[in-house]
């Protein structure tokens, strides 16, 4: 465990090792920790939240990530598969990325819509969370079935899927009578209609575009992100466009996310230009995000976990961040905490499914582990087990 740890904070890793795994993961953490802090620094401290914070923050995000992308090349997706499409020679991957990224555009102004609905924001987040979580694995399913994915899901992947949802719904039990009253409302259910089958949608582009790469083809992982980064882009810029120009904030009620939209890019804030600095961490943990859910020869089920289970433990890191360093904030709830006790369960089983997988790719040279790590496979664990 030390010689692995010390291989992820010192040295360059591997494509697909559970060192670069953990490099991942670790690089999300921190900036998933960042993010909560500045959200509530900036609420609390600085008395600019709400949908105003949002905006400029998602702002600051699709800056950098867009900045990134077109200056250091990976615009320039590389591929094998290219084809005539009116007349340009594209790759054939663009067919299915370009719309992952219009989901990307889905998924982003309704999770702040969510948060806004006629719903609990301890319910939004635990449907928002659990989504992701069960997505995953029911797209491990439909891709096997489909013949798209010749991977089993282990045992252990499955374990971390229970106690995964378990953490994320111990919050339930606080849960009171008219939390579900959005089920009525047709807004509230259109919003998270799009937003489950946006991600639903992308998860399995992700897995698509992973689990049909052959052993000698490109795993463009920089690329995919740069083309879903602009496709998603242009789609928010052109959805927040049709929204301005349709408010009137004479008339609009100043209750809705439309109006406060409009009205915080007429209304400029004053810490407008600090708001969208705020987003910097936001969008840098978005090429994480998207890598961890991308990661080389693992199946949906467990880079949703690690996704999620990451954000999770960063999540109650943040919030003992913030007690500590904003006067007059809560400590977690005790809820939080058994939560988090549930959570290094299913990394337990996480880790002992990613020691039988490292093994797997190994054996089979899809992966080369890195050096003075090899993996051992460890047959009294049963098929596919290992040791690093």
């Amino acid at each position: 465990m030390i010689r692995t740890l010390k291989t992820v904070f010192t040295h360059k890793t591997h494509e697909g090792t559970t060192e670069r795994l953990l490099q991942y993961a670790f690089s999300y953490f921190g900036l998933y920790v960042i993010t909560g802090y500045l959200a509530k620094y900036f609420a609390k401290t600085l008395a600019m939240g709400g949908n105003t914070y949002t905006v400029y923050n998602t702002i600051g995000g699709l800056l950098i990530c867009n900045l990134v992308v077109i200056i250091w090349g990976w615009y320039k997706f590389k591929s094998t598969d290219r084809v005539n499409f009116l007349g340009m020679n594209m790759p054939r991957e663009f067919f299915y990325i370009i719309p992952s990224g219009i989901c990307t555009a889905v998924i982003i102004p309704t999770t702040t819509l969510m948060y806004v609905l006629p719903i609990s924001v301890m319910v939004a987040m635990i449907i928002m969370r659990a989504s992701v979580i069960i997505i995953s694995r029911i797209i491990d399913t439909i891709q096997i079935k489909q013949g798209v994915l010749n991977k089993i899901v282990y045992w252990e992947e499955n374990v971390g899927v229970v106690f995964a949802l378990i953490a994320v719904s111990i919050k339930f039990i606080y849960v009171k009578p008219g939390d579900f009253d959005f089920l009525h409302n047709v807004a509230a259910m259109t919003i998270l209609g799009s937003y489950l089958t946006a991600y639903s949608i992308r998860i399995y582009i992700m897995n698509y575009y992973k689990n049909t790469r052959k052993k000698d083809a490109i795993y463009d992982t920089k690329g995919f992100f740069a083309v879903e980064q602009i496709a998603s882009t242009l789609a928010l810029i052109t959805a927040g466009a049709i929204l301005f120009y349709s408010v009137d904030l004479g008339t609009a009620d100043p209750k809705t996310f439309g109006f406060q939209f409009k009205d915080c890019l007429v209304n400029t804030p004053a810490l407008w230009k600090e708001g969208i600095m705020s987003g910097l961490p936001f969008g840098a943990a978005a090429f994480f995000s998207v890598f961890l859910f991308m990661f080389k020869g693992r199946t949906a089920t467990f880079a949703g976990l690690v996704n999620r289970v990451t954000s999770l433990v960063a999540g109650t890191v943040a919030t003992l961040v913030v007690w500590w360093l904003i006067a007059g904030q809560k400590p977690p709830a005790m809820e939080d905490w058994f939560g988090l006790a549930a959570i290094f369960i299913a990394i337990y089983f996480m880790g002992k499914a990613e020691r039988k997988r490292a093994c797997e790719l190994a054996k089979e040279h899809e992966i080369e582990p890195e050096k003075g790590s090899e993996v051992i496979c460890d047959t009294t664990d049963g098929p596919g087990a290992a040791k690093a």
